[in-house]
């Protein structure tokens, strides 16, 4: 179906995104608090494959979830489940907001894989989007001070797990379609975690099942609004909306947890998402549609 391009809708969609991406940030936290985090995973995959599979049965069924190339899913999602394994852990560790901060080098190690790998140039834009960025992470974690943050550099593993994730799966968008992506990462992710999530398997209470249900919830459903975000305008429009959710998550830690971020993590964070929008404008202008982790 073709939709006319709409900066207000695609700024709808983008709301829910971020109101999505910070909520499961925050429940993450929580389910974590009582939950061993290999359980908090596997239940957020198998619940999520609940979630996602009136789609499967609306686009064909199982069948249609057919690929010809398994191993490259295998490797993958070997990588998303861990950098997903260093996302949560650093969130029990420092503010959320930090941890989101972080998260944004991803575009930074996407483009310096994307190089190596995929045969993509690195113009004079990325390059400099990548300096930024790395000087960005410098800043936030700031080694010279002998005390970095174990929480920090498990934040940066995370993102760069992720940054490889998504350059595989941009390899994978040639011959795949997002729900054959997310399907195969939802069974693959699910049987890596099913022996070390039974080994420490406890009895979720009510309130862990909520939190639960709304990490896989938010999970499943942020992406497809990011989805949706895009085939409303381009992505040199939407993915700067994703900035905020480096303030919106500090708010919430701020709200929530009595979190409060140095000047260091807003200079290093500030200087990370510059390197992002200098790294969006030096892309190309046709509307493209970022895969989903």
């Amino acid at each position: 179906m073709t939709r006319h391009p709409s900066k207000s809708m695609a700024a709808v969609w983008m709301a829910g995104w971020l109101g999505l991406m910070v909520i499961i940030a925050v429940a993450g936290r929580e389910a974590a608090r009582g939950l061993h985090l290999f359980q908090v995973m596997e239940l957020r995959s198998t619940i999520g494959f609940l979630l996602l599979y009136p789609l499967i049965h609306a686009a064909g069924g199982f069948a249609a979830m057919g690929t010809s190339r398994p191993w490259s899913h295998v490797s993958r999602n070997v990588v998303h489940y861990a950098a997903q394994y260093c996302w949560f852990a650093a969130l029990l560790i420092i503010p959320i907001g930090q941890v989101v901060a972080i998260e944004f080098t991803m575009p930074i190690w996407i483009a310096i894989l994307a190089a190596i790998f995929l045969g993509e140039r690195l113009n004079p834009g990325k390059v400099t989007a990548v300096v930024l960025g790395l000087i960005g992470v410098i800043v936030i974690v700031r080694p010279a001070t002998g005390s970095v943050e174990p929480g920090q550099l498990i934040a940066l593993a995370a993102a760069f797990g992720f940054a490889i994730s998504i350059t595989i799966v941009k390899s994978l968008t040639r011959i795949d379609s997002t729900l054959t992506i997310m399907f195969w990462m939802l069974v693959i992710q699910s049987a890596i975690g099913l022996l070390p999530a039974i080994y420490v398997w406890q009895w979720p209470s009510t309130v862990g099942w909520m939190w639960i249900v709304v990490i896989a919830f938010c999970g499943t459903f942020s992406h497809y609004c990011m989805a949706r975000a895009l085939t409303y305008a381009d992505a040199t429009i939407v993915i700067p909306m994703d900035f905020l959710r480096v303030p919106l998550t500090a708010t919430a830690g701020w709200l929530i947890y009595g979190e409060r971020l140095d000047i260091y993590t807003v200079l290093g964070a500030v200087l990370i998402l510059t390197g992002n929008l200098l790294n969006l404008r030096s892309a190309p202008s046709p509307t493209a549609v970022r895969k989903a982790p």
